[in-house]
């Protein structure tokens, strides 16, 4: 049953309640992904569009990480449990994936004719690449405790 449904009717879904993602700390992290959503999507799409045979593994690399972004933005919106785990997941692997093409950035910056989002670890977007996987899986495990924790007293 949907909420609008809901409303209607009167009626609440049975089984377990959807946990909200963006709470606190979440609504933050919700806005600076949609940042990075808009700001990877579109620097990827224009080079992409103008000037692919350029740079493609970097300009494609740059649209896999808006992607990424999406993904984990639609996932602390949607919330509950199978949202927090693929946004988990997913954080772990953008982190990966910051770690990795930071590092292949600085030690072969021939392979990257021009720079990614990832590139030297997010340096041209002050870093936000780095620390929002980090931030992002640190509160998402934070919160997870924390409901277990309730769920636990008022068992």
């Amino acid at each position: 049953m949907s909420t609008a449904e809901e409303k209607r009717t009167g009626q609440q879904r049975t089984g377990p309640a959807r946990t909200r993602l963006i709470s606190g700390p979440g609504i933050l992290l919700v806005w600076l992904y949609g940042v990075m959503v808009v700001g990877a999507v579109s620097r990827s799409a224009y080079q992409i569009a103008t000037d692919f045979g350029r740079a493609p593994l970097a300009y494609s690399l740059s649209a896999v990480a808006g992607l990424v972004y999406g993904f984990i933005t639609y996932s602390l919106v949607r919330g509950g449990e199978k949202a927090r785990t693929a946004a988990l997941a997913c954080c772990a692997a953008e982190l990966v994936g910051v770690l990795t093409v930071g590092t292949w950035t600085l030690a072969e910056p021939s392979a990257f004719p021009d720079a990614t989002v990832w590139s030297d670890y997010g340096a041209g977007y002050l870093f936000i690449p780095v620390l929002l996987p980090l931030s992002a899986l640190y509160w998402l495990r934070k919160a997870r405790r924390q409901e277990q924790a309730a769920a636990t007293a008022t068992a």
